[in-house]
This record gives structure tokens, C-alpha cells and sequence, in this order.
């Protein structure tokens, strides 16, 4: 299939479907189509991102016969229903997590498009850092030594104030998580991806720190009260159930113990994913606000590894786009994971060059890991988290493995 003939169609079209618009022309797809929660609003998007033309519905476009590809960027009580109905439709399907409102759910599509013969990806695109990459290298290499403690956060202020207001605010749109779900469920990819380790056992305490909130019909994603999202009409009060934060320690099963702090609430923090690995020779650390340096610390030194494709390992290179001093972030690591479906796509299923593509596999380990926090947080107790499914990420290096104690 040459780089013109893959007709890429989009729904919904807000924040996050015009990402994947860009990025899908990048990546040599041709913008067949998109379609909007309206017509109207369709039509408008149509003229704004370049499309060909606009869908009267979601459902009009996941079934055209003139669209190869899906990218499924609406609210999340819609990602089901509309997969489902793109792979039935024979599509390639690109969908946000999380892949459905509940663990039920993204069994069942994983399940369909692991007997559908498409292609499928979900973006969990931090993966696409050079300098995660980097860090996966060393670990996998051996050079961190056995990993022992895994920790970070992954931190947000836009629904900070009573007056921020989102549809994911709602679980009937949104899913009975909602930081969770949203944020959290990256910071745990990220660290199963580049760790080699897999959440085995947590222990999890969410917050509505907020259990009212104005109700302004739903802002953009990510604008705030402070910001342009208001109309400033009166509005109602509602009713809050979804969690702003969430604080999680859990066990892997390669015996490390990690924790994790995830937060819609923090003040000036707007997107700061962290982590940090401390293996039994050295630590790594990386901070998504800071993507062009990774934190290498060693107990006779510390290093801060500017990411320079000179000096990077392929895999990492592999990504790399811009020479050393001009910095990448989350745009290109965008481009890059559409690149790889496409290419997937192109080449029958198998990309060449990809390694650790994410897809319905991994968006079904996120749901896994979101069922067992909210499980835990509601009785109070440990929980077991389901093993992942065998797809998602890469096997764990003997270098992860936990150490070996004499008797």
C-alpha cells in the first residue's frame, strides 16, 4: 500500500484529535475524513485540520468504505462501541485509552482486535522519548544492575479549582476513574516499558478532593477557570465522584517496590510525568518537562546525559529527529508512534523498525492496573493485579531480575 492510499479518518476532533491529525500527515496518510459531536462542529474541523471531507457521525465514518485507518479520539464511553465497530469494518484502528470504561470492556476489544487481523495502537507515546529509550537501553543492558525501587509521579494543576470543569469529569462519559485512568495509567506503561518489571500486587487510596464542582457543560481539555474555557455565564453545581488524586505503592514481580503519586489537583505542576529506577549500580531518573536530559546516578558520580544523537543507543536513535540542542518533545514522539502503525500497517501487520509499539494489548494492562487501584482503594486492602497480556511491552533482561541472596 503506497504512502498516499492510506486514508486516514478521524473522530472527534478537539485537542488531542487534531495531534493525531498532524501527525497522521506526517506519517504519509491522506486526512479522508473527520467527524465531529455535530455536523456542524464536523464541518468546521473538516476546514481547520484539511480533511477531505466531514462524517455526519462517528459511526458514518468508522464504517467508511473510503477509510483505511480509525483514529478513535472522542470522549471515552465511545471508544468501545466505535472500535468495535471500525475493526468490524475491517479498519486499522488507532484509539486513546482508556480503551473502555471498565476492564470488562477492554478485554472485549483487545480480545476483537486480536482476531480482527488489523493493526491497532494505542499512544501511549512518552515510550517515544530518545531519552526513555536510553533508559531502557541501560537497564536492559545491565548497566543499572537489578532494579530495586521503582517511584515517581505524574502530576497536574488544570482541575485544580471548584470552577475547572471537563467532561471526563463525568463517569458516565469519562469512566468511574478518572486521574487514574487518564495520567496514571501513562506513568505506569512508561515504567513497565522501561523497566521490564510488571505490577504484580498495590496497595492504592484515591481523593475527590473536590466532591462539587460548577458545572459548565465541560471546558476544553486542559484549559482551566483562570483561562479561556469559560463563557462566563452562571452555571449549576454537580456532584463529583471520580478521584483527583490517587497515591499508590505497589510490589512487581521481579520483587522491586515502587510507588506512585498521580494528581489532577497540584498547583503549578502542569505535566510533570516523573520516574526514577534505582538499580544495585545505579539510578535513573527522567522528567517528561525536561525530555533532553537523562539523570544517570552512580554512588562514585551523577551524570546528566544530554540526549545528542551521536551518542545515543540505536534503539533510542531510532526516534531521534533533531540534532543535539534543539529540543524534541511530545509532538515528534507523537509523529514517531504514528509512523510506526502506519508502517506496521504497510508492511502487513509487522513494523520493521518498531520495538515496544503500544497497542490494545497494552491499552488492556492499563485497564488491568486502573481495576486493581480502584479495587484497592476501595476495600481498603492489597490486591493482585491480573498478569499482563503477553504482548505488552518487551521481556524483562536477566539485568532486572532481582537479586540473587546467599544462604
Amino acid at each position: 500500500m503506497g504512502l498516499a492510499a492510506l486514508r486516514v479518518g478521524v473522530a472527534g476532533t478537539g485537542f488531542i484529535g487534531a495531534v493525531h491529525a498532524r501527525s497522521a500527515r506526517l506519517a504519509g496518510g491522506h486526512l479522508a475524513g473527520v467527524a465531529a459531536s455535530t455536523p456542524q462542529r464536523g464541518e468546521q474541523a473538516a476546514a481547520q485540520l484539511g480533511a477531505e471531507r466531514a462524517y455526519a457521525t462517528a459511526e458514518e465514518l468508522v464504517e467508511a468504505s473510503d477509510i483505511d485507518v480509525v483514529h478513535i479520539c472522542t470522549p471515552n464511553h465511545l471508544h468501545l462501541p466505535l472500535a468495535e465497530r471500525a475493526l468490524a469494518a475491517g479498519k486499522h484502528v488507532v484509539c486513546e485509552k482508556p480503551l473502555a470504561l471498565d476492564l470488562t470492556g477492554a478485554q472485549r476489544l483487545a480480545d476483537a482486535a486480536a482476531s480482527s487481523g488489523r493493526c491497532v495502537g494505542v499512544p501511549f507515546v512518552y515510550r517515544y522519548h530518545p531519552t526513555v529509550l536510553e533508559a531502557r537501553e541501560r537497564v536492559r543492558s545491565g548497566a543499572t544492575g537489578p532494579l530495586r525501587l521503582l517511584h515517581g509521579s505524574y502530576l497536574q494543576d488544570w482541575l485544580l479549582k471548584p470552577e475547572d470543569d471537563n467532561w471526563r469529569i463525568d463517569e458516565q462519559l469519562g469512566g468511574l476513574s478518572r486521574a487514574f485512568a487518564d495520567i496514571g495509567s501513562h506513568w505506569c506503561d512508561l515504567v513497565e516499558f522501561v523497566s521490564g518489571h510488571r505490577i504484580a500486587k498495590l496497595s492504592a487510596r484515591t481523593a475527590t478532593v473536590l466532591a462539587e464542582r460548577v458545572d459548565t457543560g465541560g471546558r476544553p481539555a486542559f484549559t482551566s477557570a483562570d483561562g479561556n474555557g469559560g463563557n462566563g455565564a452562571a452555571h449549576t453545581t454537580r456532584q463529583v465522584a471520580t478521584e483527583d488524586a490517587a497515591v499508590v505503592q505497589f510490589e512487581t514481580d521481579h520483587g522491586a517496590l515502587g510507588s506512585t503519586v498521580i494528581s489532577q489537583v497540584s498547583a503549578g505542576r502542569k505535566n510533570r510525568l516523573w520516574f526514577e529506577l534505582d538499580g544495585a549500580e545505579e539510578a535513573v531518573v527522567f522528567d517528561q518537562e525536561s525530555p533532553e536530559t537523562l539523570w544517570v546516578g552512580r554512588r562514585e558520580s551523577t551524570t546528566l546525559y544530554r540526549r545528542d544523537p551521536e551518542h545515543l543507543s540505536a534503539a533510542a536513535a531510532r526516534v531521534n529527529t533533531l540534532p543535539a540542542g534543539h529540543p524534541e518533545g511530545y509532538a515528534l514522539c507523537f509523529d514517531a508512534f504514528v509512523r510506526d502503525v502506519y508502517d506496521a500497517i504497510r508492511g502487513g501487520g509487522q513494523s520493521s523498525a518498531a520495538d515496544g509499539m503500544p497497542a490494545f494489548a497494552d491499552g488492556l494492562r492499563a485497564a488491568q492496573i486502573t481495576d486493581a487501584v480502584l479495587r484497592s482503594a476501595r476495600e481498603e486492602r492489597w490486591v493482585d493485579v491480573a498478569p499482563a497480556p503477553a504482548a505488552a511491552g518487551a521481556p524483562a533482561s536477566t539485568a532486572t531480575q532481582t537479586e540473587e541472596v546467599p544462604a
